[in-house]
């Protein structure tokens, strides 16, 4: 077990394979967090603590004549407002009677075997054996408000992952302001913080900054996680690298607006709180309510980045992601968006569907432009039925045509938005959000939906479950084009529209549910323009997400490299597109567009039938490649090579089996130089006592020597040019 209590001295220790976490109540009730990182055992830290009388630093009552107690300084598990702490803090309640102060004691604590759930929200899963969980319970004597924090031990991963429940037990309503997931205080250490800034089509763009004296922050206030930040924060030594390195990696099981902040305090302290954004949040709480934070996943490596990131890629893969393809070999597919945009039809789309069958393509996926009257994207949002236009017999007979082909069959759907030109808008105008005597804001010509309404959800899983019943459709493309304002819902009095936001994501995250369980066999792929919603709360219902709408094969170095960080290469969605590329107009060679591909689900995006004979080939060839490394890239320990943020001249990424049998180097040459020495790169993650022969030649090399000495790249001639070294190990 992964918990250890002493319950004389009221220590708490979480240990994992090689990290230990550990709090104390102290004589006056308070939970103390005491320390973070390497395995410890389980010695009480608390020596580490310093306390001393700290100017102009105020003192519970219960200290009496002591001052050297202070919460303005105390690392601390859960903090709360208006009682003394003036750093960042966890929680902000307005009383019933009009105050803001929580003051939080210790009270009880109780170990359950196995993973705590979330009623309505997506998080981590697992078996009894998988992971231990210690609920902690504080209380506000004085206005009976009660909390509650979760925390599950997952030994194998490294990882803790934790929630809190708040639970009103006054007579009277009170209104939550602020209800974050996790405080984490580290009160010593030099730090940097990591974070993946970005916009439409450059999403994930890593940025590492060192902290400074104030509150560093980043987040999303637009109803999804967004573009522009991701839910995940790293904080690491400043001379952490891929390899050495304390790194602690915060990551948020939530689809909406969220906040991670850094605080670095006036003796040098950092606290890290992370949740719900508390900007554009209130909740209120009648008697006997009780608010679920949605949960953070907490995962600390001792030997640098890439180790955090293989941590959390185990642990997403087998305990976050679910259903039929989680470990099921995904279809090679077809997406028909850049060949036709909107401009297709029946005969167009099963030219498209030939020719890729030919080819060995597995799926025909058909884009946006198949319903209602939709042939620009003014039109049409809401009314999910066939549009005869263009699809004259209806969806069945394009399907088994496709399915005669030998090809599975897709579909695109953006059930959360409605264009104002559509029969569903003036059926029912208030099921969009409007403020009232405001006209709304347009984004892509289209409003949201009240995903709160519970009416709204019925209508969308009716009409969709009929879309899906009406065909053999085997793939679900679920898309969300704009950002969320305009927030009002005739649903909801005037006192509780602040609750929007979250109740929106609940609304979504119940209706993926019923449809992810009454179509297992669906494959589900998440999308908000691209990756605006990429984030570990749709994963847990889309074992796969678009990760940009920007194809570039050079772009997508950058945006793939900084998706790494977090999520598994088997959540990437990513194609092969046309040249010159629809988003940048570059011109790179087909094989590099594969290679790029191949760092996640694969697939194409273009149309196959205007391609050379070369190329015809190739696309037969690289599907062949992909397949037999399907497990290798999907399965295997994800290695980055190197930083594109920091190097212009090459990129480089490795796979290694779990048994250290088999590695695949991956490579791109960005830049072509005269007279250019061939670019070195010193592998990872073999087994250094293993021979390993490289594919193709007489070469055999020990796993010491690829490790320390390295190997070179072939020699290339010209830009974008793209490198596959296979090794395999010599019985």
């Amino acid at each position: 077990m992964g918990i250890a209590v002493n319950e004389q001295q009221k220590l708490f220790t979480l240990t994992t394979d090689s990290a230990a976490y550990q709090m104390k109540v102290n004589a006056w009730g308070i939970l103390l967090h005491q320390y973070y990182g390497g395995k410890t055992d389980e010695e009480d830290m608390g020596y580490l603590a310093q306390m001393w009388d700290v100017s102009f630093a105020g003192n519970p009552y219960e200290t009496g004549r002591d001052r050297t107690f202070s919460l303005d300084v105390q690392p601390q598990e859960y903090t709360s407002n208006g009682v003394g702490d003036y750093r960042i803090n966890s929680i902000e309640v307005e009383n019933a009677d009009g105050t803001r102060g929580t003051d939080l004691r210790y009270v009880s604590y109780r170990i359950i075997p196995g993973k705590y759930a979330l009623q309505g929200l997506p998080a981590m899963y697992g078996e009894k054996e998988d992971a231990d969980t210690l609920e902690i319970v504080l209380k506000d004597t004085a206005t009976d408000l009660e909390v509650t924090l979760y925390y599950s031990v997952w030994e194998e991963f490294d990882i803790i992952t934790r929630a809190v429940k708040i639970k009103n037990g006054n007579q009277e309503p009170v209104r939550l302001e602020k209800a974050a997931s996790v405080c984490l205080d580290l009160p010593y250490g030099d730090w940097d913080m990591m974070h993946f800034h970005g916009r439409h089509a450059m999403e994930r763009q890593m940025e590492r900054v060192p902290l400074f004296h104030g509150i560093q922050s980043v987040g999303s206030t637009r109803g999804a996680s967004s573009h522009h930040h991701n839910p995940f924060v790293i904080l690491c030594d400043k001379e952490a690298t891929e390899d050495y390195g304390n790194c602690y990696g915060i990551s948020l099981v939530y689809s909406g607006n969220f906040e991670a902040q850094i605080e670095l305090d006036q003796l040098n302290q950092v606290r890290a709180v992370m949740g719900i954004n508390s900007q554009k949040f209130a909740y209120t709480l009648q008697p006997g309510d009780e608010f679920i934070t949605p949960e953070v996943v907490m995962v600390y490596s001792g030997e640098g980045l890439g180790a955090m990131s293989r941590k959390l890629h185990k642990a997403y893969q087998n305990h976050l992601c679910r259903g039929k393809y989680k470990k099921q070999r995904r279809p090679v597919l077809l997406n028909n968006w850049e060949a036709t945009y909107f401009d297709f039809n029946e005969e167009k789309l099963l030219e498209i569907a030939k020719g890729a069958a030919s080819l060995g393509v597995e799926m025909l996926v058909m884009d946006d432009g198949w319903f209602g009257i939709r042939n620009d994207d003014n039109t049409g949002l809401g009314d999910w039925y066939v549009n005869t236009q263009k699809l004259k017999g209806g969806l069945e007979p394009l399907v088994k045509q496709v399915n005669d082909l030998g090809l599975k069959f897709g579909i695109w759907l953006e059930p959360e938005m409605v264009s104002e030109d559509s029969d569903l808008y003036r059926a029912h105008p208030d099921w969009a959000f409007t403020m009232p005597d405001r006209k709304p804001n347009r984004s892509r010509f289209q409003l949201v939906l009240d995903m709160t309404r519970e009416d709204v959800r019925d209508y969308l899983f009716e009409k969709i479950s009929k879309v899906l019943d009406s065909a053999n459709i085997e793939y679900v493309k679920w898309d969300m084009n704009r950002s969320i304002c305009d927030l009002y819902s005739a649903d909801l009095p005037k006192d509780r529209q602040a609750e929007i936001p979250h109740r929106y994501i609940l609304g979504l995250y119940d209706l993926l549910e019923k449809l992810t369980g009454k179509y297992p066999d669906v494959l589900f792929e998440g999308c908000s323009g691209g990756g605006g919603r990429f984030d570990p709360g749709m994963l847990y219902y889309s074992p796969q997400y678009w990760c940009s709408d920007d194809t570039d094969a050079i772009e997508r170095i950058k945006i793939q490299y900084g998706t790494s960080f977090a999520y598994p290469i088997s959540s990437v969605g990513s194609h092969v597109s046309a040249v010159p590329n629809h988003q940048t107009g570059r011109l790179t060679p087909f094989e590099t567009r594969g290679v790029v591909a191949m760092a996640g689900s694969f697939g194409y995006e273009l149309d196959l039938n205007k391609l050379s004979d070369e190329e015809k080939g190739m696309v037969t060839e690289q599907i062949e490649r992909f397949k037999k490394y399907y497990d290798l890239i999907h399965y295997g320990d994800y290695y980055r090579l190197s930083n594109p943020f920091e190097r212009d001249d090459y990129a480089a990424w490795e796979y290694v089996s779990e048994d250290k049998s088999e590695a695949l180097l991956h490579g791109v040459v960005l830049h072509a130089k005269a007279n250019m020495v061939r670019i070195h790169v010193k592998l990872k993650g073999l087994d250094p006592d293993k021979i390993y022969r490289v594919n193709g030649t007489d070469e055999i090399h020990s796993g010491k020597a690829l490790m320390h000495g390295g190997i070179l790249f072939p020699r290339t001639s010209g830009d974008y040019q793209a490198v596959e070294i296979l090794l395999t190990e010599v019985s």
